[in-house]
């Protein structure tokens, strides 16, 4: 693309012609994704935008918005910033496989790699473990290869073989092996906060900055940004799993040790392309996760949403599960060959 029709809008003839061909990969893609969950025997839903809660995560930020009831008065609202609990709703009224093409949105975020309104491909299983989901975003990589006509992810500067069986790292051996720093000896036991100020003096040695008012989740978060990540998906895809519970805060705690969760991501070519858990379904244990969440969400931005109180009755009632959110714009960014998100972006926000 020229410098002129880079500076040009997104609708000008000239820049969607040199669009076109992504956006062509973006309809394969996006038939081939569906071909392979009717062959799942998944069924397709389709649940609210509009929702009561957009989540609890402190990092989350949700767009607000209101809606003025007919009979008089004004409710907030959010546009969702996952499908996540409608979707878990519908497996507590007992669908078993089930799979969304949803349009989510979150504030904050805008780049190469980020879009305020994107394409998220959720997915549950019901009485499945999460390694059935890594063996789905297996099959994924590469059937959007395929129907992108590319052999192999290229992105930033590394490639990865998309037919090629993924790696499989956990965060303790990540940890030991980019950053030189025994994970598993900083972890909290479950139902407890991890204490900041051993693992800040480890990773201080390891050559990490660390500031004064640091959380554990701060600088859990830099190690794996700075250290981790730029190693993840090169050559093959990397399934990133067992995370610190404290940093999965919808993942239920894998039962040889409780201190770390059933929660994976997998990544590409060192873009991060899904965040999958084995589903916590203990309500109590999850509004105590939510609380802290939210707690560290006023500490640091002043706000906090809402609790679904209907989601975690769902999940006294929700079977065991899995499920998986990907990011479908960044996976058709690497199965076409393009270089930035707004690029398979029909329309992109102006």
């Amino acid at each position: 693309m020229t410098a002129d029709a880079a500076a040009s809008p997104w609708w000008d003839e000239s820049v969607h012609a040199d669009r076109r061909p992504f956006l062509m990969a973006r309809g394969r893609v996006v038939a081939a994704v569906r071909a392979y969950f009717a062959d799942e025997d998944f069924v397709e839903v389709e649940t609210p935008v509009l929702q009561f809660s957009p989540g609890n995560e402190a990092h989350l930020h949700a767009f607000a918005t209101q809606w003025h009831a007919p009979e008089g008065g004004a409710f907030p609202y959010y546009l969702r910033t996952s499908p996540e609990f409608a979707a878990k709703k519908l497996l507590a009224a007992g669908e078993t496989r089930i799979f969304e093409i949803a349009r989510v949105f979150r504030d904050r975020e805008r780049g190469r790699a980020h879009h305020p309104e994107f394409t998220m491909l959720e997915w549950y299983r019901a009485n499945a473990s999460y390694e059935a989901l890594m063996a789905d975003c297996a099959r994924l990589l590469g059937l959007a290869a395929i129907a992108g006509s590319v052999a192999a992810f290229s992105y930033r500067g590394k490639t990865c073989d998309p037919f090629a069986a993924p790696e499989r790292l956990t965060l303790a051996e990540a940890f030991g092996l980019h950053a030189g720093i025994d994970l598993l000896r900083f972890l909290a036991e479950p139902g407890e906060e991890p204490e900041p100020a051993p693992f800040a003096q480890a990773a201080q040695e390891a050559g990490i900055r660390v500031a004064a008012d640091d959380t554990w989740a701060d600088i859990f978060s830099r190690v794996l940004v700075e250290r981790i990540e730029p190693h993840l998906g090169e050559g093959r895809a990397t399934l990133l799993c067992e995370y610190p519970t404290s940093e999965a805060a919808l993942a239920r705690p894998k039962p040889s040790d409780p201190r770390v969760a059933e929660r994976f991501e997998l990544y590409a070519c060192g873009l991060e392309l899904a965040n999958a858990f084995g589903e916590l379904t203990d309500p109590q244990e999850q509004r105590r996760r939510f609380e802290v969440e939210m707690a560290e969400k006023q500490r640091l931005y002043g706000e906090r949403y809402p609790i679904d109180e209907g989601f975690l009755a769902a999940l006294a009632r929700m079977p065991p599960a899995s499920g998986s959110a990907l990011g479908l714009d960044r996976l058709v960014l690497l199965a076409s060959g393009a270089r930035r998100i707004e690029d398979v972006l029909w329309a992109p926000v102006e």
